[in-house]
């Protein structure tokens, strides 16, 4: 491991350390909402989108920093954008269970069921529980016959997030992807769980795309798909003590399926355990690809228990079949 590779790695424990105390010293000066103040009767399973809405807009146009509290307690929460840009750090305390409609059709497709965008200095803690509900939706995945495998609603977005903090909350039973990073820098995952049954399509963990200088450490994963997966324009990733399985490991990729796609660069995995997955580190372009750029790959102290292919290569990558290749050993 080169002396770049220790740099980025210190680099962004640094970033970690000082994202968590600044969040601290936002929190102690920070004002207080409660989404039990936005017109809630207290039930289970109570409908808070309203409620949720309205509180976070309150907290977001707060010059002070803010924190919004989710109490204990079970509730539905219908497909949502919480947006910004934010006048104030803010800080979302979330220590219930939220579920998500289970009916696929009550979601916009290709959308996420709860986004997070456009925000500066945003934290999301707490030890709350996004249960996306996504048996039934599992059945009616048919990425495998059309290669169209972004109609069902991901679990958590976040869009376009700079110096953020998500940390001890779980995300259980996605319809698709757990959470999804998009054009985001500065944002570290701390002590996250991931949970779906190894049998369910395209639950892949953290999928990281167009963004940089992100983290993701001390967290547990076990999906049905990659527990992280980074796309093109993933740069500066440090990935460390992070416990994957079941599912398809951690990969760098699939690149290369598009023209004049951004490069992957600067990807650490270090102090990572893989047990009871297909594969454990994995670098995946699509065959007879586009030009697919990816450098400063760094895998290290890596341990495999149980895994069918610890460390693979793939540049003939081609998920169902949907390539005109034939006679190929797939491998997805």
């Amino acid at each position: 491991m080169g002396m770049e590779s220790h740099c980025i790695a210190a680099l962004c424990v640094l970033v970690t350390h000082l994202l968590v105390a600044s969040f601290v010293q936002s929190a102690a000066d920070s004002i207080t909402f409660s989404i039990t103040n936005y017109g809630l009767k207290g039930t289970e399973d109570e409908d808070i989108t309203k409620a949720f809405s309205v509180a976070w807009e309150a907290a977001c146009s707060s010059t002070s920093p803010s924190k919004l509290i989710v109490p204990k307690g079970t509730y539905v929460l219908r497909q949502v954008v919480f947006e910004g840009p934010c006048k104030a750090p803010l800080e979302l305390q979330v220590h219930g269970t939220i579920k998500a409609p289970e009916d696929p059709s009550y979601f916009i497709e290709k959308a996420g069921w709860i986004s997070f965008q456009r925000i500066d200095r945003f934290a999301l803690v707490g030890n709350g529980t996004f249960d996306g509900q996504g048996s039934t939706a599992w059945s009616q995945n048919d990425c495998h016959k059309t290669g169209e495998c972004n109609k069902l609603p991901i679990n958590i977005r976040f869009n376009f997030i700079t110096n953020g903090l998500v940390q001890d909350i779980t995300s259980l039973n996605s319809k698709l992807f757990h959470i999804n990073v998009l054009g985001c820098n500065n944002l570290t995952f701390s002590r996250v769980n991931i949970k779906a049954p190894e049998d369910s399509p395209n639950t892949d963990g953290i999928h990281i795309g167009r963004s940089k200088n992100i983290n993701i450490t001390d967290s547990v994963m076990s999906t049905g798909d990659d527990c992280i997966s980074m796309g093109r324009g993933s740069e500066n990733i440090a990935i460390e003590r992070v416990k994957c399985g079941p599912g398809h490991g951690i990969s760098v990729g699939s690149l290369g399926r598009y023209t004049k796609e951004e490069p992957v660069s600067g990807i650490i995995v270090r102090n990572c355990t893989f047990f009871n997955t297909d594969n454990g580190v994995r670098v995946k372009t699509w065959m007879s690809s586009e030009k697919a750029i990816a450098t400063g790959l760094y895998f290290q102290d890596i341990a495999v228990v149980n895994v069918s292919n610890p460390i693979v290569i793939d540049q003939e990558y081609c998920p169902y079949n949907h390539c005109k290749a034939k006679n190929r050993n797939l491998r997805k």
